[in-house]
C-alpha cells in the first residue's frame, strides 16, 4: 500500500510573517493520512482524490477535521462540487467554533460561528462575494488568516477579505463541511503557519 503524502519543508521568504514548515496531502495514497479525523459523513479517496458526503441517517452534514494548530496561516485546496451545492472551510479555537468560510454554486462569504455557551451570541456575516462555481469543475482556493482579517481567493478570479477581532484567537486545525451529494477535494496544502 502506498503510504500518505506529508511532505515537509522550511520556507524563508522576505515578504512573509510566517517560518514555519509546510503540510500538503495530495491524497494519492489508497487511504486518509493520520492527520485527518473524521467526525461525521462518509470521507474516502477516489482516484487521487478526496470524496466527501453526508449520511442522511447522521442527520448532522458531513465533518473532516486535519489538526493543526496555528494563529495566523496561509492554506490552499482544490475542490469541485459533486452534487453538494456547497461546503465549508471552517476553523476552530479551543473552546468552540471561531469561523467559516462558506463556498456556493454562486459565491463565497465568511460567517463568524456564534457562540454556543453564550444564549445572546448570534452568528454573523462578516463579507460575501459573487461567483460562480459550476458541479463538476475544478476550483483551487487560497485562504489566508493573518490577525484579524482573513482573505480569500479563488483561481476563477473571485476575491474575499473580512475583518474582526475574534478572528486573532488560536485555530485548531481546518475542518471540511458538507452537506449533501458531496464534493471533491484535493491538492491540500498549510502553505505558512504560525
Amino acid at each position: 500500500m502506498k503510504k500518505p503524502l506529508i511532505a515537509l519543508a522550511f520556507v524563508f521568504a522576505a515578504s512573509s510573517v510566517f517560518a514555519d514548515p509546510v503540510v500538503s496531502d495530495d491524497f494519492s495514497a489508497a487511504e486518509l493520512s493520520k492527520n485527518w479525523k473524521a467526525a461525521k459523513g462518509t470521507w474516502k479517496v477516489v482516484d487521487g482524490k478526496l470524496s466527501g458526503a453526508e449520511i442522511t441517517a447522521d442527520k448532522h452534514a458531513a465533518v473532516l477535521t486535519f489538526t493543526s494548530k496555528h494563529t495566523d496561516s496561509k492554506s490552499k485546496i482544490s475542490f469541485q462540487l459533486n452534487g453538494s451545492r456547497g461546503f465549508h472551510l471552517s476553523f476552530n479555537h479551543p473552546k468552540g467554533h471561531l469561523y467559516r468560510v462558506v463556498v456556493s454554486e454562486t459565491g463565497v462569504q465568511v460567517n463568524l460561528d456564534k457562540d454556543k455557551k453564550n444564549p445572546a451570541s448570534k452568528a454573523m456575516v462578516l463579507g460575501k462575494a459573487e461567483g460562480k462555481f459550476e458541479q463538476g469543475k475544478t476550483y483551487t482556493m487560497t485562504t489566508e488568516n493573518v490577525g484579524d482579517t482573513v482573505k480569500i481567493e479563488f483561481d476563477n478570479g473571485v476575491k474575499l477579505e473580512a475583518k474582526n477581532e475574534k478572528l486573532t484567537k488560536p485555530k485548531t486545525g481546518y475542518r471540511l463541511i458538507i452537506k449533501g451529494e458531496g464534493v471533491l477535494f484535493d491538492d491540500f496544502s498549510v502553505l505558512s503557519s504560525k
